[in-house]
């Protein structure tokens, strides 16, 4: 069935290009994974991106807690967001329950459990303020669960969610979309991740960086490839789990573009020349499809963890607890339906090849790479518009959280049945993370057909 759709989307795709190049080059199988984006194409626009979608419409999965004042903490944050839709809202301190102001989010109590009544702002920090999957356990089991999960290796430096600089955000009232933060600072940011983070030296030139003046010649990256290509696999991914990240971003940014504001309603929608100029062969070297390839190849890495912890949400005790029984219930039917999805992907990324070397030098060529993204997470505190702060941050915790369940395999393999585990944890701030996250690139690939269709109807 999957093989017929994937030939009917295909055929359906085939006179839709940008100048005549994009076509040819985006498509095919991926480097280091053994799956196509035809059938990429069709696994998500058909299968999974309207059931995520359905699932960060659900109540657990749309309000976020985060901290979007903590101090750059590499440089003086100068910037400013140019246009008042770059801030965010987040919901009001006097919506907040007492039981959640005082802390008590790892653990059920009797006053949520039987306070069912909760509207707006006020269902939304009880949401945050239950970690999903504890259940009626004793204070000390929680305590003791508590210090294992503070000591764990995490990707991410996470924020402190008991600080009184942390909100609760509604994400689908605060969209991921341009803002008019750009230029220096922006690049700045970007800046920082690739040529401080990605292992690469200084002596590579990274093609058509805007903070690099031109080197002449035609010079088309072929020198910065080669080197990428003879790096150990692990620094290869890293490398393009960040570009496509960059990719997925911006063309969240083109597809939800201000192209209008008045004293009324700001008008948002996409900016096919913005896209072009990102992603169009032509207009970037071929560096835009190389961009958009990544995009692909991490949505495959997520995909697979999902895949992976799907056993954690299985067992019966595991809830998405919101304080409504009935919506908790088709939100966990919801997710474990997305999760049989998931795991009937027939081409997974094996990431058994990773760190598969000797004993000692994989052990530390993986705690390179995470404290590599730790740090990358540190960045997003630098990134001067907060709504960009905001789904920065949560994209980058989800990517996170998806390297935490590769690398936690014999953990998740021996999750207890009936009771939590001290091997393996999530918070609700990294299942939130992690389903937002993947949701953002499952739209990548759904608006990149869409602008596809624009491309075919200006030419």
């Amino acid at each position: 069935m999957l093989r017929g759709l994937c030939y009917l989307w295909t055929a359906f795709l085939l006179p839709i290009t940008f100048s005549g190049q994009l076509h040819s080059e985006l498509t095919g199988v991926l480097d280091d994974c053994f799956c196509d984006i035809e059938s990429i194409d069709v696994f998500n626009n058909f299968k999974i991106y309207p059931l995520i979608q359905k699932l960060t419409e659900r109540d657990y999965f749309r309000y976020y807690r985060v901290n979007l004042n903590r101090p750059c903490p590499f440089w003086a944050d100068d910037s400013h967001c140019s246009i008042k839709d770059c801030q965010v809202e987040p919901c009001p301190e006097s919506k907040i329950p007492v039981g959640i102001k005082s802390g008590n989010y790892n653990r059920y109590s009797q006053v949520a459990n039987a306070n069912t009544d909760i509207v707006d702002c006020e269902q939304a920090q009880d949401l945050g303020a239950i970690n999903s999957t504890l259940s009626n356990y004793s204070k000390e089991a929680f305590e003791d669960w508590a210090r294992h999960d503070d000591a764990q290796d995490h990707f991410c430096e996470l924020d402190d969610e008991t600080s009184p600089d942390a909100d609760y955000v509604d994400l689908l009232l605060n969209p991921e979309r341009y803002t008019g933060y750009k230029g220096p600072s922006a690049w700045r940011v970007w800046n920082s991740i690739y040529e401080e983070n990605c292992f690469k030296p200084r002596s590579v030139y990274r093609p058509l960086n805007p903070l690099v003046p031109p080197r002449g010649g035609d010079d088309d990256g072929e020198g910065f490839y080669n080197w990428l290509e003879g790096l150990c696999l692990e620094k290869r991914v890293f490398y393009r789990l960040i570009s496509g990240l960059h990719s997925s971003i911006n063309i969240h940014l083109c597809a939800e573009y201000l192209l209008a504001e008045g004293w009324g309603k700001s008008l948002w929608g996409p900016n096919v020349q913005e896209f072009r100029q990102r992603f169009d062969p032509a207009e970037t070297k071929g560096e835009g499809t190389r961009r958009l390839k990544n995009l692909y190849f991490l949505y495959l890495i997520e995909l697979r963890a999902l895949s992976k912890v799907a056993p954690y949400f299985d067992r019966a005790f595991v809830n998405l607890y919101t304080g409504d029984r009935q919506e908790d219930r088709a939100t966990k039917e919801l997710l474990l339906q997305f999760f049989n999805e998931t795991k009937a992907f027939p081409m997974h990324f094996d990431e058994k090849s990773m760190f598969a070397g000797q004993k000692i030098e994989a052990k530390t060529l993986k705690e390179e790479f995470r404290l590599h993204f730790k740090n990358i997470s540190r960045i997003m505190d630098c990134v001067g518009c907060s709504k960009c702060r905001l789904w920065g941050k949560l994209q980058t915790q989800g990517l996170g959280t998806a390297l935490k369940i590769l690398f936690s395999e014999k953990e998740i393999k021996n999750l207890p049945e009936h009771s939590p585990s001290k091997g393996f944890q999530l918070t609700r701030q990294e299942i939130v993370a992690l389903l937002n996250g993947f949701g953002r690139l499952s739209t990548s690939i759904h608006q990149l057909h869409s602008f596809r269709a624009l491309l075919k109807e200006k030419r």
